[in-house]
């Protein structure tokens, strides 16, 4: 497997992930809870992959971005050993908010296993009240989310 890359005119994020041992039921399918890892993953590596990690969001605005929600829909199965991706796309942000879709698919013809909906928000580690994205985020976001 190669590593994370951009694609689609950087738009798209993809990740690549296989699915371990760990990771399945005694019948070798990928347990339901371990597509939320998977695209935790995803978004944290493609933040670090254009040089925004959320360490940095900590430390320099005192800032950090939660799950407020999450929509799943499971169409396949993932499999002991498979190779997949998490195909992440920004497809919105607020003064506050982050809307995203992720994908898991096989590696092998990109038959799309699970979809997901998800909405961060940005907020102060103390107290957890929303705050604005950055400024690094909001022009980086910017130039990902669709015209």
């Amino acid at each position: 497997m190669t590593g994370p890359a951009f694609a689609d005119s950087k738009r798209t994020h993809r990740f690549p992930i296989r699915v371990y041992f760990e990771d399945t039921d005694a019948g070798g399918v990928a347990y339901h809870a371990n597509y939320l890892k998977w695209a935790e993953r995803a978004r944290t590596e493609s933040l670090r992959d254009m040089g925004l990690p959320h360490s940095l969001m900590m430390e320099r605005y005192n800032a950090m971005l939660v799950v407020r929600r999450i929509e799943v829909e499971y169409v396949a199965p993932a499999r002991l050993d498979e190779a997949l991706l998490v195909a992440t796309r920004v497809k919105g942000f607020g003064a506050a908010s982050l809307d995203l879709s992720q994908d898991v698919l096989r590696a092998e013809g990109e038959a799309v296993l699970a979809r997901m909906a998800i909405g961060l928000v940005c907020v102060r580690p103390d107290g957890l009240r929303p705050t604005r994205l950055p400024p690094p985020w909001r022009t980086a976001l910017a130039g990902l989310a669709p015209v």
